[in-house]
């Protein structure tokens, strides 16, 4: 049998992991596995930054548009989905190409996620009660005290994961970093990672522009819609949130814009911080392209290569 290999496309926001996830799928005729944490719900499209008309109809994508803002859906349901699709698609593609920022689902997919105890019944609904009423730093601090490892290393301007780190510690009164996995989950496939970067001020100018090009493409529309949804987690992530405080009245709306390019370039860094992480990762920038393709070519079997 040929060998398997997911090539992942990784990086932070608005670096263009898209164009080259597209560009990758044609040059090896194959398809994309998305695994994007927002990019999932039908309902945020602006804000999420999908893959534009013609990309969906040049490439097939998977986890686009796959789910409703009403769902929960957690990384654990993601690794068990995608998982199950990508058992598929390699009974018919010899590689599948994953992009994604969301640095938890690209690992849920390459190494596997923790063997978390379940939840008692009630303590995400106090948790989720406790966010509203007290704000995300109120949460901050009590992970800070309860578990200061996973305080440290885990992306504490995400609601979603400080949430999760308290509900198992409450559910449990053992630190969630107790439960972090020790041996990555073993893949029926191999793994090849691509990281994008460029200057950082290169980044920068394209994450402000990007965001203006969002609202004038409707966005603050688009938050609007979502008003009756605005207490679910995905929605409290940037360029949602700061819209919903504008429509509070807390921002004017110039005020909200520039906080969602400041939010924006300070998780752009957070992800970047993530990904170098992992020593696996290769990384280039986005227009090197015949590079990135000649080192794919290179680390497959020969029977894989275009």
């Amino acid at each position: 049998m040929r060998e398997k290999t997911l090539i992942c496309v990784v990086g932070p926001t608005a670096i263009g992991k898209t164009a080259v996830g597209v560009r990758l799928a044609t040059h090896f005729d194959t398809v994309v596995l998305s695994a994007d944490s927002r990019q999932l719900y039908r309902e945020m499209n602006i804000g999420t930054a999908k893959p534009s008309k013609d990309e969906l109809a040049a490439i097939q994508h998977y986890f686009i548009d796959s789910h409703s803002i009403t769902d929960d859906y957690s990384a654990g349901d993601f690794e068990r989905d995608a998982l199950k699709q990508l058992e598929d698609l390699f009974s018919r593609h010899d590689i599948v190409v994953l992009v994604g920022g969301s640095g938890l689902f690209v690992n849920a997919v390459c190494q596997g996620l923790d063997d978390l105890p379940k939840p008692l019944a009630g303590v995400r609904e106090q948790l989720n009660a406790a966010y509203r009423r007290r704000g995300l730093e109120y949460l901050q601090h009590l992970l800070k005290q309860v578990d200061p490892f996973y305080y440290s290393e885990v992306d504490i301007h995400n609601p979603q994961r400080v949430i999760r780190a308290l509900e198992v510690y409450e559910s449990t009164g053992v630190p969630f970093s107790h439960f972090r996995r020790k041996q990555v989950a073993k893949r029926p496939f191999k793994v090849l990672k691509i990281g994008l970067n460029m200057d950082r001020e290169c980044l920068y100018q394209r994450i402000n522009a990007r965001v203006d090009a969002m609202m004038e493409a409707g966005l603050l529309e688009e938050v609007e819609s979502l008003l009756p949804y605005r207490y679910k987690l995905p929605l409290q992530t940037v360029g949602y949130a700061e819209l919903f405080d504008h429509l509070d009245g807390e921002y004017t709306l110039p005020q909200a814009v520039e906080k969602i390019k400041q939010h924006t370039r300070r998780y752009a860094k957070r992800q970047l911080t993530w990904f170098r992480k992992d020593a696996e990762t290769k990384w280039f920038e986005p227009g090197d392209m015949v590079q990135i393709a000649d080192y794919i070519a290179s680390r497959v079997q020969p029977g894989n290569r275009i």
